[in-house]
Formats: structure tokens, sequence, C-alpha cells
């Protein structure tokens, strides 16, 4: 057989790329990653190899100076990376979001003005919906942005930005009355700013300020942040799109393609989960031979092979679907929702492989053990994919009685 999660039908330029992707992360990133992870050290190094590779422009179209492929081929990287280290891939998945968005609703001066920018890395993306108060419920959103003359003057504070700090474009979504009477539904009374900023803590730009990094139990490396606006202007030709009240769509449609990527992430962490399990049980030895000969491991190992196959295959039919221009919020939901619970999964498997090693900070698997759960709710928790999942399939199977 061949190795688990393998994509039929992929073009020879999509081979090279994912065969020079692969070969990055096995020389550049997981031979430094858990190092890097203890430290707590953004990727400096890794980032600039992946400019280099040019995969910060992968998405965005060659008019633009990227490389104009699909969702697949950028899912399919993704998964590459997270299997060397999950936090590397979401400085790239955020930055691809806002990259995304503009490609798809940004006005022809703002796409002109960021996207061969953003294709070089030199401008990198961050987006904000979360609040400290909310995070699944993104109607209670109460930032908000008040028009003053040819302006927007926006208060209020953000959560859990990934790249908030190393950023310096940041896609942030406000409420903003202006030309919605009251009583508006709130989904049709929200706007996406663009803002620019410099990279770094604190005052970053008059009235927006980024506190410090938030300490995690995982996800380490990347800088996690509040965001701060009070009094922040913005000038009109910053809301995306050039028109309000359409940010929850433009921030749901770059979230859809999100959840492929969170669920490609699992997809990269449980393959890794499954190396490692794999390769231990076969040093390991017990009752005169490896325990990889023993039943017990041997059904583990069946399972995990498994499910790392089942979720690579939900999340490329995913990709696939978005790809092809049809609506995939159903396929990305099942995808993120399966690829993250079964990523989980196979990470715990192949910690009890390890025994009590699994729970020294010399072994690999003891960070993915603790990556692992930032799956289950980022880009929309299990129970949020559950509802999506249950309402499409009630559009799909409506009774007709």
């Amino acid at each position: 057989m061949s190795r688990l999660a393998q994509t039929a039908g992929l073009t020879d330029v999509q081979r090279e790329i994912l065969s020079t992707v692969r070969d990055f992360v096995d020389k550049e990133i997981i031979p430094v990653a858990t190092q890097l992870e203890h430290r707590d050290e953004y990727p400096t190094q890794i980032v600039e190899g992946l400019k280099e590779l040019g995969l910060f422009g992968l998405m965005i179209p060659e008019e633009y100076g990227g490389l104009g492929e699909s969702l697949l081929t950028y899912a399919l990287c993704v998964e590459e990376i997270a299997r060397g280290w999950m936090s590397v891939s979401g400085i790239i998945n955020t930055h691809f979001i806002v990259a995304y968005m503009l490609k798809q609703h940004g006005t022809q001066e703002q796409k002109d003005t960021f996207l061969p920018r953003m294709a070089l890395g030199e401008v990198r993306g961050a987006f904000s919906m979360s609040e400290p108060a909310l995070g699944s419920d993104v109607s209670a959103i109460t930032s908000k942005g008040v028009k003053e003359g040819g302006e927007y003057v926006l208060n209020g504070q953000k959560m859990w930005l990934t790249n908030g700090g190393t950023s310096t474009l940041v896609a942030v979504l406000c409420r903003s009355d202006e030309g919605h009477p009251e009583g508006t539904a709130p989904h049709k009374s929200m706007t996406t700013f663009l803002v620019e900023k410099e990279a770094g803590f604190g005052e970053v730009r008059p009235g927006l300020t980024i506190p410090g990094k938030i300490d995690k139990m995982g996800y380490k490396g990347v800088d996690t942040t509040e965001l701060i606006m009070d009094g922040l202007r913005i000038p009109a030709n910053r809301v995306l799109g050039g028109t309000t009240g359409r940010g929850f769509y433009q921030m749901m449609d770059g979230v859809e393609v999100g959840r492929v990527n969170v669920a490609a992430r699992g997809c990269g962490v449980a393959q890794r989960a499954f190396e490692l399990g794999v390769s231990y049980a076969q040093q390991r030895r017990t009752f005169g031979k490896p325990i990889a000969q023993h039943q017990a491991i041997q059904f583990k190992l069946a399972e995990m092979a498994t499910k790392v196959e089942a979720a690579h295959a939900m999340m490329v039919n995913a990709a696939r679907k978005k790809d092809s221009g049809e609506r995939n919020d159903l396929e990305a939901g099942m995808a993120k929702y399966l690829a993250s619970e079964y990523c989980k999964e196979v990470v715990e498997d192949a910690f009890r492989i390890h025994g009590g090693y699994g729970f020294s900070k010399e072994y690999e698997i003891e960070r993915l053990y603790r990556e692992a759960p930032m799956l289950l709710i980022g880009e929309g928790t299990a129970e949020i994919q559950k509802m999506i999942i249950g309402r499409r399939l009630l559009e799909e199977y409506r009774f007709q009685g």
C-alpha cells in the first residue's frame, strides 16, 4: 500500500508543490518545532522560508503576483505544514482568509493596494470577529463603527486574533448603523473594516492597541492577542467592498474556507501522531517483542490509520466542492467536525502507545497532545458545526407531506 492520506486526481503542478512543501516541513520545521514551541518563540526563519516558497500568495490570482492555485492545493499544503507544526499553519491561515475576502469582496482599489504585497508576504493579514463576551454568537458583537465625515470612528475590544502582533492588515468586524434603520437584524448591520497597522505590541497606530500575547496551553509560537479600538479613525475607502452592512456575509464566506483549513490542520496533526505512534510501537519492546506485535497495539494502529484516511477524504471533498463554485457549508462543517474529533482521538491513542514517555516534554507527542484541543474550538466549535449540518440537512430533506 502507499502512504496514508493520498489524494487522487492531482495535476503535476499540484504534486510538485506538495512535494516541495513536504520536503520543507521534514527539513526545516519538524527538527525545530518542539524546541521553538517550548520557548513560545515566533518561527521567524520558517515564515521567511514559506515566503520564499510563495505560500503567502498560493491562492492569490496570478495578476496580483500570486500562484493562483485552488483551495484544494492550499488545504493540502496546510495539511503538510500542520503535520510539522500546527502553529505555522495558523500563521498562514489567517493571512489567507483576509486575502480570500479581499479577492472575493474587495473593491478594485483595495485589491490593487493589498493583494500584490500580501502575495509577497510583505503585508501579513489577521482577521477579527470574536470579542471577550462572545464566541460563537457573532450577532452579539458590540464593537461599533460610526461615520464622521469621510471617516469611520471605531470603538470596542476584540479577542483571539491569530497574528495579532505580527500582522500589518486586520479585517475587523464591527456594527455600523449607518443606513440601517432601528430594528434591522444584527447580521445585516455589520461591516468589515480593513485596518492597517504597524507590526508589534502596544499602541500600533493612534486609537489602536495590541496589549500583548495571550499565554496559551498549546498553539504556541504564533501570537494570539486582543485588539482594543479607542477612537480609531478609518477612511471610508477601507470598508471592505465599499458598502456597509455586508460584513457578516463576508466574514462567513471567509470562515467557510477557514473551516476547510482547520480540517486540513486536523488531518496534518493526526498524520504526525500516527507516524509517531507507529514508529514508537516498533521500537519499544515489552514481553520480549516490539509492542507493535501485540494485538492490542495493532488494533489501535488500525483505528488511527482509518481515522486519518476518513478525515483526509472529507477534507478533500469539502475543498473540491468550494473550488467548483458550489455552496460547501455542509461539507466544510462535516469535514471540520470529523477531522478535529478524529485528530483528538488519534493523538490520544498515540499518547497511550508512548506510555509514560508520552508525558515527557522530550517526546514530540506531548506537544501534539496540547495542540489538538484548539482544533475542537477554532473556526466554530463541534456543536456549532452540528447545528450547521443539522439545518442544512433539514433544507435538503424537507418533509413534503
